[in-house]
């Protein structure tokens, strides 16, 4: 019997770009719930928010000044309330963030610890002295860019943080943080909240002591990542979160679990695991080396993509996985697995029917099911992410030109995604009545709800339809059904089936610009139920077509 997480579509909203209902340019709790029938009409079941507790901003949110709060900017916890309460007659289930490696460096946990080594917070977060020139402990690259070490005047010492310098990491090693954090969580599950996704989970547990690693790139740093991910002993840690905040409650769970490999997530997942689901990003990390530099990117081929969806599937067959091809830390999907130059309409409908029907819970990011696409900036003063303009730097470091590494920039930049939600035709797309904080993609006036909602051709029309064939009681199979791969060394096909209980559901996707000629002897007795093209009657496939078959 499966779990109603396990049936359900989860979409991501972001906050600051879904709807600004007061006009101050950047998006608030109120624009979520006014939103909430669009996405009832849709089909969701559950939405996932970005962090909306008090936080500086420096990223966006993933710096929180205050566990148990609401930020001003986003509102009160009054309009918190009212949205768990509305989305709760829409049978929508709301699930927070929690980022539990580090804080904002204006928390009151983090000014208490920088003031001197023997205080009450002393140890909340990691100190390290200054090696004997006066230089940073180590040599390790923050995700962000620069060292991941900080100097305190004030404390006379180098703090840790993975990310940003207004991000110190917490100390997980010390059980009054521990225990801190679990009363944070704990607080929001007594609001009624529906679960929790769980930010850079897998940089909590650190090394027991710190060396210098061998420098990737031409300033001598080494990327942190490399350093600290997946530390022996940080599931430990994640049991005990498990049994002090998750256990007993009808909630899911889902960890972003940044290198963590299909092999192993039985650990992380299911019955002997933490968590109900985990994000791994192999198959949206195609093109990164392991240290994920956005100047190095390489090809990959359609037999890799398929290869990671379907290893997660089958590392999962006794546990579950999300479906993802986008979320706020990634380009547009659309853009991000097809070549320049394909039309972009029909390849938001390829990536819609596999995000639909492959195993596993869907999550659609805010704009994706209108087939949103990558930003052109060319100025890097118009970008805001903190991550990009540290990715830009270092590429001029590496001996990229400006307009090389801006080129790399427009491709990658977590700003793509992020750019303000397309709602209408009107100025700002509808998003706001203001200046808004982020500039909306300029294709607004044909991308948006609803100009697609009134197209029975749109990609949005194309959502609804493969969502409500989802969830119908006479389609289990795409939700309870097995998984097995087909065709698995075509580079320009990617087909499984989908089988419960004698009933069996095929999958066809052409991920080329050309026509495709189908092998008769295994589709000449199968029925097309669904097509993105109405090309119901023919063995060929059309460029960037989708099919699904009974």
């Amino acid at each position: 019997m499966l779990k109603w997480w396990q049936k359900a579509i989860v979409y991501q909203v972001y906050p600051k770009s879904f709807c600004d209902t007061t006009g101050s340019g950047t998006g608030d709790i109120k624009g979520i719930t006014s939103k909430l029938d669009y996405l009832h009409d849709l089909g969701i079941g559950a939405i996932w928010l970005t962090p909306v507790y008090p936080s500086p901003m420096v990223d966006n949110g993933y710096d929180i000044s205050d566990y148990t709060g609401i930020g001003d900017m986003f509102g009160t916890m009054k309009d918190f309330d009212e949205l768990i309460a509305e989305a709760g007659k829409r049978d929508i289930k709301i699930v927070m963030d929690l980022v539990f490696n580090h804080c904002s460096d204006q928390h009151k946990w983090f000014q208490e610890s920088r003031k001197s080594s023997d205080n009450s917070k002393s140890d909340w977060f990691i100190w390290r002295d200054a090696k004997p020139d006066g230089s940073a402990p180590t040599n390790w690259r923050s995700i962000f860019g620069g060292s991941v070490w900080t100097w305190c005047e004030e404390r006379g010492q180098y703090y840790f943080h993975t990310f940003a310098s207004e991000q110190p990491d917490l100390n997980w090693e010390n059980p009054d943080v521990r225990r801190a954090l679990y009363d944070a969580a704990n607080f929001w599950l007594k609001k009624g909240v529906g679960g929790f996704r769980i930010d850079a989970i897998t940089y909590i547990k650190k090394p027991a002591e710190f060396h210098d690693g061998k420098p990737d790139g031409q300033d001598g740093t080494i990327n942190v990542h490399l350093m600290i991910a997946n530390t022996p002993g940080i599931l430990d840690f994640l049991h005990e979160m498990k049994r002090e905040v998750f256990d007993g409650h009808d909630i899911f769970t889902v960890g972003e679990a940044n290198g963590v490999s299909a092999d192993e997530l039985p650990q992380w997942v299911g019955k002997d695991g933490v968590f109900d689901m985990l994000f791994e990003f192999s198959h949206v990390d195609l093109p990164f080396n392991d240290a994920e530099i956005w100047c190095y990117p390489r090809k990959w081929k359609l037999t890799e993509l398929k290869s990671t969806l379907t290893a997660t599937r089958e590392a999962t067959k006794n546990s579950w996985c999300p479906v993802f091809f986008e979320n706020h830390d990634q380009p547009r999907s659309v853009n991000h697995f097809f070549p320049s130059g394909y039309d972009t309409k029909k390849s938001a409908k390829v990536l819609a029917m596999i995000l639909l029907t492959i195993r596993g819970t869907p999550f659609i990011y805010q704009g994706e099911e209108l087939g949103m696409t990558n930003v052109s900036w060319e100025d890097i003063n118009i970008y805001d992410d903190i991550s990009t303009k540290g990715q830009y730097a270092f590429a001029l470091n590496e001996g990229f030109s400006p307009k090389e590494a801006i080129k790399h920039i427009q491709f990658f930049s977590r700003d793509n995604s992020r750019t303000p939600m397309q709602w209408n035709a009107e100025a700002n797309a509808g998003f706001t009545s203001g200046k808004s904080w982020l500039p909306v993609n300029e294709n607004y006036i044909d991308i948006n709800a609803e100009a697609e909602a009134k197209d029975e051709n749109s990609v949005l029309s194309w959502y609804k339809k493969l969502i409500e064939f989802r969830l119908k009681k006479s389609h289990e199979v795409l939700t309870a059904g097995s998984y097995r791969e087909i065709f698995a060394d075509s580079e320009e096909i990617f087909a499984y089936e989908r089988e419960l209980d004698g009933e069996k559901i095929i999958v066809v996707v052409n991920f080329t610009d050309k026509n495709l000629k189908l092998p008769d002897e295994y589709f000449a007795d199968k029925r097309i139920i669904l097509t993105s093209e109405n090309n119901f009657d023919s063995s060929e496939l059309q460029p960037l077509e989708a099919r699904l078959y009974e």
